[in-house]
């Protein structure tokens, strides 16, 4: 059984771990914003949160499964726990054939002129870095607003 749960300071290396392990951005994880997903023996598998960024908006952000344990649903527990928790307006930023999965969420892509100022600057970004032809950046930023419901 998977249980749901805020951090303790003792599962930030964990955190950490999982993040690296899984190949997401490691920036600006804060600890008490995030949800874990553990087994009955506190086995982290699962991770996310929600952070705030100086331009007032809120990014759904860190979503981390552990390989053995995805295609579980358990993706699915942590998101609709911070969406429950944060009933407002939310952003993502996900590789671009992820889109799909989040849909399912009630997000949505957005254009750039409709995005605030700090997704704005990461689609940039991410736009001259893919340009480079050194690195893919795929990205796609996604938006849910506070009165969307979940697609079944």
């Amino acid at each position: 059984m998977i249980q749901l749960r805020r951090v303790q300071k003792s599962d930030q290396p964990r955190i950490r771990a999982l993040i690296n392990q899984v190949k997401i951005n490691p920036m600006d994880l804060d600890w008490s914003r995030f949800i874990i997903a553990t087994t009955e023996g506190n086995e982290l598998v699962g991770c996310g949160q929600v952070k705030r960024h100086r331009d007032g908006s809120l990014e759904l952000a860190s979503i981390a499964v552990e390989p053995a344990w995805q295609g579980q649903g358990i993706a699915r527990m942590i998101i609709e726990r911070l969406i429950s928790d944060h009933p407002g307006e939310l952003y993502l930023v996900c590789r671009s054939r992820l889109g799909v999965f989040y849909e399912r969420f009630g997000f949505r892509s957005t254009r750039e002129n409709e995005m605030p100022p700090y997704f704005r600057r990461i689609k940039r970004l991410a736009g001259a870095v893919g340009r480079t032809g050194l690195m893919p950046m795929d990205l796609l930023v996604m938006k849910r607003d506070g009165s969307s419901t979940r697609e079944e």
